[in-house]
């Protein structure tokens, strides 16, 4: 059975926040990292994997297109799907480069952001 946990990989705490905020209101597991090593680390420690990867592509330490090939290189990993998240336009050619399920240019809507989420995790009764 898939887990109604969700990773939001972003470095700008603000944006994570928030993020983490909006899934948890709709009865989610949602877990944070601050860059692609923080979001291995998650990724390779206990509990079930996510349902899916909010993946931003600007990071300090380790970037979401370095973290993406690391988690398509690691078996257990390569099948969460990852939507891309980014400030950058045009960014259709790097998000199918990437394998990506979906794309979110910032500012979102974050109705299509809850929206994503429906689409890729099983179903779940908001807590509010």
């Amino acid at each position: 059975m898939k887990s109604h946990r969700v990773l939001i990989v972003e470095d700008d705490l603000e944006i994570r926040e928030s993020l983490l905020e909006i899934l948890e209101d709709q009865g989610y597991e949602a877990v944070g990292a601050e860059n692609g090593l923080e979001a291995l680390d998650r990724l390779r420690g206990p509990g079930p994997q996510p349902c899916l990867i909010f993946l931003d592509l600007m990071m300090p330490r380790m970037d979401g297109r370095a973290f993406r090939q690391e988690q398509l290189r690691t078996p257990e990993l390569a099948s969460i799907p990852v939507v891309v998240i980014s400030a950058f336009r045009d960014l259709t050619p790097i998000a199918q480069e990437m394998k990506a399920v979906g794309l979110l240019e910032k500012p979102f809507q974050l109705q299509e952001f809850v929206s994503i989420t429906r689409r890729h995790c099983p179903e779940v009764t908001a807590s509010h």
